[in-house]
C-alpha cells in the first residue's frame, strides 16, 4: 500500500523489492545462461543523468547492492557524448549521488555521506583534484541546487535535532545518551523509514559558497521541498502545504520567496489539491508544475500538467483532456512548450506539449521506458531509459535520434537468455478491457504449458510497464510463466479506471487479475494445476483477497500486506487516506466499510499454502497485519510461514535480506508447484 505518484512528498516503494525466494538454508543453482539471484548484486541501477553546460559530458549515478558489505552503495560516473569508456568520479568506498553541474561547467557537485556523518554537498573541479566539501551542517542535506551565477547553493534542510547539534559541536567527544521520549501533538505523527515525528520541519536555505554564510529563507510549522532558483537568481520557488491544518489534507501549493529572505512567501497556486514539482520558464514569468484538481477522487485522481503565472495571477491546465498521470515538468528553452514524463497504458513516455495550441508530441515511447530526464536545450536531452531486457542506461535524444551512452550492465547481461516480454489485452468479468504483461520462460515452446506466477503490483496507484523487471525475469529463468497484470486501481489508464476500486478493494481488481489468469490458460500457456499468486504492499493486500475468494492457486506469498484494515488506523502513516476513503472507524457506517472489504473477515475460507513476509519497522503497512494473518492461518490448519526481517522498513532491504527474500520465494513456489 503506497500513495499515488501525484503525492510527491511520498514515494512509491511497493516495487522496490526486486528479488524473490528458496528456504533460507537452500542454495539456488542457476542454469547456465539464465538469470540468477547472484546477478542482482552485479547489476547497477542507473539514474540522475545530467549533461554538462558545454554539452560534452553526462554525469550520472550508479547504485549497486554490495552483498559482502551488506549495503547499497552509489557512485557518480561520467561519460562523453562522443562515446568512449565511462569514468568513475567518486570512490566506491563512500556512497555519492545526485550529481549537479555548476552553470559555468567548472564544477560538479554531488551529495555524499562521509566519515559516518550526514549527507553533505561536495564538489569536484573539472580540471582535476580531490573533492571539496561545500556544506557543513549538523543535519543531512535533503536537496541542493546551484544558483544561476554559481556563487550560492540552494539547500533544503530539516531542522536539526538536539542529538545532531550535539554530535556536531562535540565531534569525537560525543557520546550517545538514552533517547528522550517522543512527545506527540501532531495528527501526522509517524512515517515509514523515520518512525515517530516531532515538530522539526524542512525549510529552504541559501549558502554563500565563498563566505560560507548560511541564510534560512523559509520557516514556520510547515515542510518545504522541491526548491528551485528563478533564472535571475532573485527568487526561489518551492512546494509546501501552508494551510491551517497541513496534517489534515494534501493541499500543497507552489510558493515563491525572495532568495535574500526578505518578505513573506507568495502563494502562486490556488488549487485546493496538490500542486508540486515547480519548474521556471526561461524568462521567469511563469512556472510549470503538476496539479491534482479532483478533491473527491484525491487518492486516485489524475495529476495534470499546469502552468501558473509566477506572481500568482492564474493557472492553466494543459493535459486535462489527456487523462493520464504526468511527472517531472521542464520548460523548453524557448519557453513555448513543456517537457514531461507521461504514463500511458503500460508505457512511460518523454512527451512535450506546446503552450499555444496544446499540441502533444510523444517523443520517446513504446518499449523505451523513460525513468528520468534532463536537458541542456531542446536539441540535447539526456535520459535514463529502461527496456524489457535491460535495466536503465543513459541515453541522449538529439536530432530525433535516441542513442545509448552508458553500458553499465552490458557485461552482466551478456550471454544471458532472458524471458520474452509481451503485453496482452483481455476483457474482465464486466467487459472492461484490461492489460497485462506476460514474461515467458527462456526456451518457451508453443503448445507446452508452464507453471505460472501472477505477481500483483503495489500502490495500487502505479502500473507495470515495459521496463526491466528483475523479479519477473528471475521467475522466468526458473521455468515459470509470469503474469504482471494492471488491474483497476492502476494508473496509466485514466482516472475512472483508477477510481474503480474506491471503497471496494478486492472487488473489480480481483475480477481483473483472475481474468488475466484465465487468459493465459485459454491461450494454452499456463498449467491451471500449477499456479501461484504473490505481491508486495497493495499487491500483497490483493493477494490476500485472492486467497480468501478462490482455491485455484497452489501457493501464495504475501508481502507487507494488510488484512484487518481497522487495525491500521492510527498505527500506520495513512491517517489522511483512511479518513477520506473509508471514514472514521468509530462511526457505524464507516466501520461497516472497513469490515466489508477486509480480507481477514473471510480468512476461514483460505486453503492456499501462504508465505507471509514483512519488515519489522514498516510503518507503511505495519507487520501487525502479517502477524494476524499468520496466526489465523496457523490456527485454521493452513500451511503457512511468517518471515520478519529485523530492522527493515517497507522496502529497500539490505542485500543479505534481499537475497534471502529471493531464495525464500523460489523455494516456496517450487515446493507447492512441484518445480525442480
Amino acid at each position: 500500500m503506497t500513495h499515488a505518484k501525484n503525492f510527491t512528498t511520498l514515494f512509491l516503494i511497493a516495487l522496490v523489492l526486486s528479488a524473490f525466494t528458496l528456504p533460507a538454508c537452500a542454495e539456488q543453482e542457476t542454469e547456465q545462461g539464465r538469470l540468477g539471484i547472484e546477478h542482482l548484486f552485479s547489476l547497477g541501477a542507473v539514474s540522475e543523468p545530467r549533461v554538462s553546460p558545454d554539452g560534452v559530458w553526462i554525469a550520472y549515478t550508479v547504485t549497486h547492492q554490495d552483498l559482502e558489505e551488506d549495503e547499497s552503495r552509489s557512485r557518480v560516473w561520467m561519460v562523453s557524448l562522443n562515446g568512449g569508456e565511462a569514468v568513475a568520479l567518486t570512490s566506491d568506498s563512500e556512497s555519492s549521488w545526485n550529481p549537479r553541474w555548476s552553470p559555468d561547467g567548472r564544477y560538479l557537485a554531488f551529495l555524499s555521506a562521509r566519515d559516518d556523518g550526514p549527507a553533505q554537498v561536495w564538489s569536484l573541479y573539472r580540471g582535476g583534484g580531490e573533492a571539496v566539501q561545500l556544506t557543513d551542517t549538523a543535519q543531512a542535506v535533503d536537496e541542493f541546487q546551484w544558483s544561476p551565477d554559481a556563487s550560492r547553493l540552494l539547500l533544503v534542510l530539516q531542522d536539526a535535532s538536539e542529538e545532531e547539534l550535539a554530535r556536531k559541536e562535540q565531534g569525537e567527544d560525543y557520546e550517545e545518551k538514552t533517547p528522550k521520549p517522543w512527545v506527540i501533538d501532531r495528527k501526522q505523527f509517524k512515517t515509514d523509514y523515520v518512525g515517530y515525528l516531532d515538530r522539526r520541519r524542512t525549510h529552504v536555505y541559501v549558502l554563500d559558497i565563498r563566505l560560507k554564510e548560511l541564510l534560512q529563507v523559509t520557516d514556520g510549522d510547515y515542510d518545504d521541498s522541491q526548491a528551485t532558483w528563478s533564472p535571475d537568481g532573485r527568487l526561489i520557488a518551492f512546494t509546501s502545504n501552508r494551510t491551517s491544518d497541513p496534517d489534515g489534507n494534501y493541499n500543497t501549493d507552489i510558493w515563491v520567496v525572495a532568495a535574500n529572505g526578505e518578505g513573506d512567501p507568495v502563494r502562486v497556486t490556488e488549487n485546493p489539491g496538490p500542486d508540486a514539482e515547480p519548474a521556471w520558464s526561461p524568462d521567469g514569468t511563469f512556472i510549470a508544475h503538476t496539479a491534482t484538481t479532483d478533491l473527491e477522487a484525491m487518492l486516485y485522481a489524475t495529476s495534470h500538467l499546469a502552468v501558473s503565472d509566477a506572481s500568482g495571477q492564474g493557472t492553466q491546465l494543459l493535459t486535462r483532456e489527456i487523462d493520464r498521470m504526468v511527472f517531472s515538468p521542464r520548460v523548453a528553452s524557448d519557453g513555448k512548450a513543456v517537457w514531461f514524463l507521461l504514463e500511458d497504458a503500460g508505457e512511460q513516455h518523454l512527451a512535450r506539449i506546446a503552450l499555444e495550441d496544446k499540441k502533444l508530441d510523444r517523443i520517446v515511447r513504446g518499449e523505451d521506458v523513460v525513468q528520468s530526464f534532463s536537458f541542456l536545450n531542446d536539441d540535447l536531452i539526456t535520459l535514463a531509459v529502461s527496456r524489457p531486457h535491460a535495466p536503465a542506461e543513459i541515453f541522449t535524444w538529439s536530432g530525433g535520434q535516441l542513442e545509448q551512452r552508458s553500458k553499465v550492465n552490458q557485461d552482466v547481461l551478456q550471454g544471458l537468455e532472458l524471458g520474452r516480454v509481451q503485453k496482452i489485452r483481455f476483457a474482465s468479468k464486466d467487459g472492461t478491457e484490461i492489460e497485462s504483461f506476460v514474461v515467458t520462460p527462456p526456451g518457451f515452446r508453443k503448445g507446452a504449458t508452464y507453471p505460472v506466477i501472477m505477481d500483483i503490483h503495489g500502490g495500487p496507484q502505479s502500473q507495470y510497464d515495459y521496463g526491466f523487471n528483475f523479479d519477473a525475469q528471475l521467475y522466468a529463468a526458473n521455468g515459470y510463466l509470469v503474469v504482471l497484470p494492471n488491474p483497476r486501481g492502476s494508473t496509466g489508464y485514466g482516472q475512472a479506471f483508477c477510481l474503480a476500486i474506491w471503497q471496494d478493494w478486492g472487488g473489480p481488481d480481483y475480477d481483473d487479475v483472475m481474468a488475466a489468469i484465465d487468459t493465459v490458460i485459454d491461450k494454452g500457456w499456463a498449467d491451471p494445476e500449477r499456479m501461484a499468486v504473490t505481491g508486495w504492499s497493495y499487491g500483497g493486500i490483493l493477494t490476500n483477497h485472492v486467497i480468501t475468494k478462490t482455491s485455484r492457486f497452489k501457493a501464495a506469498a504475501t508481502g507487507a500486506s494488510a488484512t484487518l484494515y481497522v487495525v491500521n488506523y492510527a498505527h500506520d502513516m495513512y491517517q489522511r487516506w483512511w479518513d477520506q476513503e473509508l471514514g472514521y472507524p468509530w462511526e457505524a457506517e464507516a466501520r461497516e466499510r472497513y469490515e466489508r472489504i477486509s480480507p481477514f473477515n473471510h480468512v476461514d475460507k483460505v486453503t492456499t499454502p501462504t508465505l507471509i513476509l514483512g519488515g519489522e519497522k514498516d510503518w507503511n503497512v505495519p507487520i501487525i497485519n502479517s502477524e494476524q494473518l499468520y496466526l489465523a492461518l496457523k490456527k485454521l490448519g493452513v500451511e503457512t510461514e511468517l518471515v520478519v526481517y529485523p530492522g527493515e522498513f517497507h522496502g529497500g532491504f539490505a542485500p543479505s535480506n534481499r537475497k534471502d527474500l529471493a531464495e525464500r520465494y523460489l523455494g516456496w513456489f517450487g515446493k507447492y508447484l512441484e518445480v525442480d
